[in-house]
């Protein structure tokens, strides 16, 4: 009684008292520094198991044709053979909300105060254009899986409530955004600053979004940039893409920049670990948590064709583990190195409890691209390769697709696709056993939808990939990956193309934010 009344006759103002030690709004943003920091919070949002750093690559690599989940955790394997039992997983859909919007948030508020701040103009356009992008890079990511969000481009406080916005309003943003962005970055940076988003990374992932709106002749121009520009090459070495020894080359667009030195949380304290958790969660059992896996048709392809030399392709090693890949590469010691994992694999492959009651029957293949076998014996949740978000071997493979579907010449279209065929030893498509594929348009942008995967599976883009060639639009199409991937059995036409959104959000909008009606 004697606390009520003391309430009572306290003051209200008394209740909403600033903290002095505390930045705000209102106080923080008002010097270069503040500039600087507020960008740098954009970057340290790719820090979060929501993105590439570990669930993202169960939506786009594991849901695609791709891959697999057989994790024992049945929830999260479900998710990835479309049965979404609870439009709430936190794993698999509220986190990547979540942290999505919280990205676009730091970027808002970089666009909205920065532009305030007294400082060097270049200087100011940089710091601006990186949030740009960031904006962007996120808001892409909404497109891909839910195909609908809120729009929102200024900083908002708790009490915002989220309303309907259209996948076409949300591609419009998504343009405005790079472009404003490759507009004011810089070619490349130097020093420290080394991987922060430049004018390529920029037009690099406009022309990802032209195309996933088919405008190709669009995406054709933002990708010449790249094309034609000093900067950008294939390196010599493929593994070395994906291994921590020759990062931020001329083959990584864009690259989030990890580092296994912090071992903490993904909270936001100053001990923020910055590690590349995927591999944990991919490498097989015994070493990782094996809850990824690949689907042996790309092995299937891989070993079709040989390379000049006679032998198998690279990228099969490189990229897969399986067991009899000792047999297919029986001279190189990376068959041999990955630790104890042939065995486990073997293991696996005869334990009638792991395999009881699926459907695979064409044996247990790993997914070893992004491994970190090369310098150490376990795997863990701090690994310090790099991952390239954006990659030149990608743009190539784009750029043939748009000459072609623009009405260009095939052959022309074919010698970007031969670069990247040429540089792990592979004939051109001219001289190889898929010759036919140059007679027509139509062949070679099949042959494009085989290419693709051979060099940039587990990367990312695969998804994205079957949303814009039709393939999960098409009655046919699910077929045709059906017979890659049997979980496409559970794909309904109409509906698993795009996630439910996480029903918290829509029951929080105040009906400003609806469910997709196929989930409803």
């Amino acid at each position: 009684m004697a606390a009520a009344l003391l309430l009572m006759g306290c003051s209200a103002d008394l209740l909403n008292i600033d903290n002095p030690n505390e930045a705000t709004s209102t106080t923080f943003w008002r010097t270069e520094a503040d500039a600087v920091a507020g960008v740098n919070a954009c970057y340290s949002n790719l820090y979060k198991e929501a993105t590439w750093m570990r669930w993202l690559s169960f939506r786009y690599d594991l849901t695609s044709d791709e891959g697999k989940s057989l994790s024992p955790w049945l929830e999260l394997a479900q998710w990835c053979r479309f049965e979404y039992n609870n439009y709430n997983f936190w794993e698999g859909n509220t986190q990547h909300w979540e942290t999505f919007y919280r990205g676009i948030f730091r970027a808002n508020q970089v666009l909205k105060f920065v532009p305030d701040i007294e400082m060097d103009a270049i200087r100011k356009d940089y710091i601006l254009g990186q949030a740009a992008f960031f904006r962007a890079l996120w808001y892409f990511q909404i497109n891909l899986i839910w195909e609908k969000g809120a729009l929102v481009l200024e900083p908002v406080d708790a009490g915002y409530e989220p309303e309907d916005a259209s996948e076409a309003q949300i591609w419009e943003q998504i343009e405005a955004d790079l472009l404003y962005a490759a507009d004011r970055l810089p070619e490349s940076w130097s020093g420290a600053d080394g991987g922060r988003a430049t004018k390529g990374a920029a037009k690099a992932l406009l022309g990802k979004a032209y195309m996933q709106q088919h405008r190709y002749a669009d995406a054709l121009e933002q990708f010449r940039y790249l094309i034609e520009s000093p900067l950008y090459g294939l390196i010599d070495n493929w593994e070395d893409n994906f291994t921590n020894r020759n990062e931020l080359n001329e083959e990584g667009i864009f690259e989030i920049q990890f580092d296994g030195t912090n071992k903490g949380g993904t909270g936001n304290d100053a001990n923020m670990a910055t590690g590349f958790q995927r591999t944990q969660f991919f490498a097989a059992g015994g070493v990782g948590w094996g809850d990824g896996m690949a689907n042996h048709w790309l092995v299937d392809e891989w070993l079709k064709e040989k390379r000049v030399d006679g032998a198998n392709d690279i990228r099969c090693l490189v990229s897969v583990l399986y067991p009899t890949v000792g047999d297919d590469f029986p001279d190189d010691p990376r068959a041999k190195r990955y630790y104890n994992t042939i065995d486990i694999v073997n293991e696996y492959q005869h334990n009638d409890n792991w395999n009881k009651g699926n459907a695979w029957t064409d044996g247990m293949c790993f997914i070893r691209k992004y491994s970190t076998e090369y310098q150490r014996n376990q795997e863990d949740y701090f690994a310090d390769n790099n991952y390239r978000i954006l990659r030149y071997a990608d743009i190539l493979l784009n750029y043939a697709e748009c000459i072609a579907e623009t009405g260009g010449s095939i052959t022309d279209a074919a010698g970007y696709v031969d670069q990247v065929r040429e540089r792990v030893g592979l004939h051109k498509l001219s001289e190889s056993i898929y010759a036919d594929c140059l007679s027509s348009r139509e062949t070679f942008l099949k042959r494009i939808q085989v290419e693709r995967p051979l060099e940039l599976c587990f990367e990312g883009w695969r998804w994205a990939d079957l949303k814009r060639w039709g393939l999960l639009s098409t009655q046919g199409g699910i077929d045709e990956l059906r017979s890659r991937d049997p979980e496409f059995n559970n794909f309904v036409l109409g509906k698993h193309h795009r996630q439910p959104l996480p029903q918290t959000e829509v029951d929080n909008s105040g009906g400003k934010l609806t469910q997709h009606a196929e989930y409803r």
